[in-house]
């Protein structure tokens, strides 16, 4: 895996806990240390214990043994969606330019073009986030849901709203 990911772009890795040699948990770890490339962790051992473990060690999802191919590749797809900035090193782009603006993704802050800090509350950063991440796109209303709140976000019908011309 080291030498792939040395000499390869790599956007996502689906990983198995039960390894010969160090076990996937110990791989997340090192991998955490220097990228923040998405992990889905596989596994037989899918007590509620393991799958807070996995997270909380850095995986972008867990999905316990046996599983449906389609639902392993519907969250490899929307771990995908979330992660959207990413480079193909797995690192993240610390400030993002648009039109003369900043976002500096590591303070939170969106800079005018005269270096200026113009206040905006989390749901507006986050927002605004999203879309010069995914520049000239249209984001449908649902890809915003699960990339503002992620997949076990249960929004109402007024979180997002289309306005109409």
């Amino acid at each position: 895996m080291w030498r792939l990911l040395a000499r390869q772009a790599v956007d996502l890795i689906v990983l198995d806990l039960m390894l010969p040699g160090d076990d996937g948990l110990e791989l997340c770890r090192q991998l955490r240390t220097h990228s923040d490339l998405p992990v889905i962790m596989l596994t037989a051992r899918g007590d509620a214990t393991d799958r807070i473990v996995g997270l909380e060690l850095g995986a972008a999802d867990y999905l316990p043994k046996p599983f449906d191919p389609r639902e392993l590749l519907a969250r490899i797809r929307a771990t995908l969606r979330r992660a959207g900035s990413r480079r193909h090193d797995g690192a993240t782009t610390d400030r993002l330019r648009f039109d003369g603006w900043t976002l500096d993704r590591q303070r939170h802050e969106l800079h005018d073009p005269d270096g200026t800090v113009v206040p905006l509350s989390g749901g507006e950063y986050r927002l605004l986030e999203i879309f010069v991440e995914r520049p000239n796109r249209a984001l449908g209303r649902e890809l915003l849901l699960d990339l503002l709140q992620g997949r076990e976000a249960t929004p109402s019908d007024r979180t997002v709203h289309p306005r109409l011309p």
